[in-house]
């Protein structure tokens, strides 16, 4: 989950130099048809005939619909009209989220622990945003229900995955779950597909596009449904804390965003809150 964080962490500047010259929903679509075609050869080569498993069809579709399609749209679109510093705040949200309904639903075991943990990982990750400069206006609140939306159906797609039985490995999982979700993303992006100028492209947008089909989507989608199976939701999710932080780093040198010391406090709560739901 540490190399997750690191390679979602990067991804946050990767995508940013891609989304400069490739519009969002295009961007997503192509990323996730990349990722779906890298995931089935890979699955192929490791597991051989991919059968649709029995008893799980409806189930996985539905995960691969919210998980990888619509969670895609709502952030895509919730992004383009409300700030960068919301959108991660909101998203950020998703561990307490999955500890709570998990609970609710009892798929996960609430602990004293992990309760605290999130609690100090939340307000770590406030603290990071609210040194970006976080803001929350009429004129955002649509942006900022759909990525709210976009929160809520990550929640979904990691229960979902804790549900499905042990039959299932990560990667066939994963690879089932992002072919679902991706002809809702294609037919969402055919404007931007058909307007787009493919020659004005750089290769440093192309970059970033690989990069996130690659890393960003098959190694460490694969990676967080392993981590899902391995020791549960809700222990997976908080680590999307650390996320904001490790993409504050990178942004630094890259993109000259420059951390502050209120950065700094918020990293001690987020990396203290991820420990605490380490301990069982």
């Amino acid at each position: 989950m540490i190399l997750v964080v690191l390679i979602w962490g990067t991804n946050f500047s990767m995508a940013k130099i891609a989304l400069a010259q490739i519009p969002p929903t295009a961007f997503a679509a192509i990323r996730f048809i990349i990722a779906s075609v890298m995931l089935w050869s890979l699955l192929r080569v490791r597991e051989g005939a991919i059968p649709l498993p029995r008893g799980n069809i409806w189930k996985l579709i539905w995960i691969g619909v919210l998980g990888s399609g619509m969670y895609q749209i709502f952030y895509t679109f919730g992004l383009r009209i409300t700030t960068a510093a919301n959108a991660a705040l909101i998203i950020a949200t998703v561990p307490a989220l999955v500890a709570l309904f998990g609970a609710l639903l009892g798929i996960e075991r609430m602990t004293i622990n992990i309760g605290i943990g999130v609690v100090l990982a939340f307000v770590g990750v406030v603290l990071v945003l609210l040194a970006r400069g976080l803001s929350l206006s009429f004129d955002t609140i649509i942006g900022d229900l759909l990525i709210l939306a976009a929160a809520a159906c990550w929640t979904a797609y990691t229960l979902g995955v804790r549900t499905l039985t042990k039959d299932l490995s990560p990667l066939r999982i994963t690879t089932l779950t992002m072919i679902v979700g991706a002809p809702m993303l294609l037919v969402a992006s055919v404007p931007d597909l058909i307007s787009m100028d493919w020659r004005g492209i750089s290769l440093a947008a192309w970059g970033g596009l690989v990069y996130a089909a690659v890393l960003a989507t098959v190694v460490a989608y694969v990676l967080w449904n392993n981590s899902v199976r391995a020791v549960g939701g809700s222990r997976t999710a908080v680590y999307g804390t650390i996320i904001p932080l490790v993409a504050a780093l990178v942004a630094w040198p890259m993109l000259g965003e420059q951390p502050t010391i209120l950065q700094g406090f918020g990293a001690v709560l987020i990396i203290a809150g991820v420990l605490m739901t380490r301990r069982t």
